[in-house]
């Protein structure tokens, strides 16, 4: 690249940027070094083009002027330069303005003081844009100097030019250090040791491109940035997207069909003997856990071909299991007795490691914190506590923190414990901080969910409606999803599908109910059961399956219409019976 110095010269002591994120910014600006009778007369004009304000498309929003120099970046952010000068010799529209063709090479050749001089041509409105662009050009001579040992010019840049721009502080006591204890330097800035002298000037002409307006240097790959923003739209538009292998093209808008969405039964599991309460699929998705007002629950294995079958049958409890929660790693579970004991079990084995009990208190949920160590019990005295896997009480909560009939949930970080402490209200207690807030509803809150990513909380009320809650910052609600039934019985929904961009709810009616998250548009009404649905689960790895768990005492697995269904005997059969709460 002209006028840079040699490749094998000393690292410039800049923080270390992707090539390949710079390559398209340098290929632009340095053409005019490697295209002949291209760039030369063009790049001495201003940009106070003829024709600025002409409009291309049909709509009349696109300003010929912008799209040309989009694409002409485009082109050379490609590596197709000679096509890139074409166009602009062509169209009559540099990339870039004289001056600040001249900023750009001058900051390629190391040319510092110039390079300042130049910067305060360029008719800048913001003055402050102007200090803090000059302050990267000469922290970069201050660098290239130390990388010389040339400590005293490296110091009288500090002392006479940096300092008196007297912006970012913090950011000269750094560098001042660099200079005192050379082991600071790596500290401070320099990160590309193995880099030269022209991978680090061009990491300097990108921060600049970012910091300076984009009327003056088009952004890195805009135009790339541009049409990953329309076909990421569309696909957010489009309520039935639910495969990460679905194409998306440039060449068509993008739609997809109600293929994607898991509607058809392919398998009935009847193990169970009572009525289904709840469901959760693994973090893997490998395994669903089941529990039942029989007293038990089930460990259902997912084969290679997205077949479950039976993998161990929990017994123990004496009364009915309402909740179930996988450990972090998936390799243990616990099952939570309705007011009675908890009970942890080695999913490999199947085997029963360890009975959690209160005297005097019965549990009514359970949950893990993130390191698999610890976890977090509701009891019915409306008290929530801390458990070692040895059943050392490690922590307790009191007051009102729970209900009797109560889902519960940890975040990820540990941090926050989230569980039904009023009938309207759920409390988001951070217990690090000692912060209580909570989600407020005006109806009567039977059950709710966590998002995946700790965003969202899904909350089912009384009022058969369906609200979701950000509950990042500022509480807010979100949306709305109305459509199925629930009058008597708790009905419990969940977020699934690709980027969870669904809700599914169980429904008293026998169905089971899918919306779009976003649109809140109800897009299915799934018929199969012969009881009320009482919990359903999306597994997090198979975007294609769903479950859900009726009083019909089977739990249906359901995957989309082409898929090909393996029937063992009257597996995919319903009982024949219709069930509603243990009542035939």
């Amino acid at each position: 690249m002209g006028g840079v110095e040699d490749e094998n010269g000393p690292a410039t002591k800049r923080m270390k940027l992707s090539p390949g994120v710079l390559r398209g910014l340098i290929d632009g600006l340095s053409s005019v070094e490697f295209v002949p009778n291209s760039l030369g007369d063009l790049m001495a004009r201003p940009l106070a083009i003829e024709g600025d304000d002409e409009v291309v498309g049909s709509k009349g929003v696109i300003r010929k002027v912008e799209l040309v120099r989009i694409i002409t970046e485009a082109l050379y952010s490609l590596g197709y330069k000679k096509s890139g000068a074409f166009l602009e010799e062509e169209s009559g529209i540099p990339l870039h303005s004289a001056v600040v063709n001249k900023l750009i090479q001058q900051v390629l050749d190391g040319l510092w003081d110039e390079s300042v001089a130049t910067l305060r041509k360029i008719c800048l409105l913001d003055k402050n844009i102007v200090k803090l662009a000059s302050f990267l050009i000469l922290e970069q001579k201050f660098f290239e100097f130390l990388d010389e040992d040339k400590v005293m010019d490296a110091l009288k840049t500090l002392r006479s030019e940096i300092t008196p721009l007297s912006i970012n502080i913090a950011r000269v006591h750094e560098l001042s250090l660099s200079i005192v204890s050379p082991t600071k330097c790596a500290y401070v800035g320099s990160s590309n040791q193995s880099g030269t002298k022209e991978k680090s000037r061009s990491m300097l002409l990108e921060e600049l491109q970012k910091l300076l307006p984009p009327t003056v240097m088009i952004p890195e790959r805009r135009l790339e940035h541009l049409l990953e923003q329309t076909l990421i739209l569309q696909r957010d538009a489009c309520i039935f997207h639910n495969s990460e292998d679905k194409g998306m093209s440039l060449y068509k808008d993008h739609q997809c069909g109600r293929d994607q969405i898991p509607c058809r039964t392919l398998q009935v599991l009847q193990a169970h003997t009572d009525e289904v309460w709840f469901l959760q699929f693994s973090h893997n998705g490998k395994y669903l856990a089941s529990s039942s007002s029989d007293c038990s629950a089930i460990i259902w294995e997912v084969d290679s071909h997205g077949e479950l079958c039976l993998k161990h049958k929990l017994l123990g409890h004496q009364k009915p299991v309402s909740s179930v929660s996988w450990s972090p790693d998936d390799s243990e579970l616990l099952t939570c007795g309705n007011e009675e004991n908890v009970r942890r079990w080695s999913v490999p084995s199947g085997e029963c490691l360890h009975v959690y009990e209160k005297a005097g208190n019965g549990f009514v949920s359970c949950g893990w914190f993130p390191n698999g160590k610890r976890m977090c019990f509701g009891t019915n005295d409306k008290t929530i506590c801390m458990w070692d896997l040895e059943g050392k009480e490690l922590d307790c909560w009191k007051g009102q923190r729970t209900l009797k009939i109560s889902d519960l949930e940890v975040t990820k970080d540990g941090k926050q414990i989230l569980s039904i402490c009023r009938e309207g209200a759920i409390l988001l207690l951070d217990r690090e901080a000692k912060v209580e807030r909570f989600i407020e509803e005006d109806q009567t809150i039977t059950s709710f969910s966590l998002s995946k990513d700790n965003k969202y909380v899904l909350v089912n009320l009384l009022t058969q409606e369906i609200h979701l809650w950000n509950i990042q910052g500022e509480i807010k609600l979100v949306e709305k999803y109305k459509g199925h039934k629930r009058t008597r019985f708790v009905i419990r929904s969940c977020l699934g599908g690709l980027d969870q961009a669904f809700v599914a709810s169980g429904s008293e009616d026998s169905q089971v109910y899918i919306w779009h998250r976003g649109s809140g548009e109800l897009i299915e009404a799934l018929a199969g059961h012969s009881g009320a649905v009482n919990c359903v689960a999306w597994n997090p790895t198979n975007f294609h399956m769903l479950a859900s768990a009726s009083d019909d005492r089977t739990i249906r697995i359901w995957g989309l219409n082409d898929a090909k269904i393996k029937q063992k005997g009257p597996a995919i059969h319903c009982n024949g019976v219709h069930y509603c709460n243990g009542r035939a």
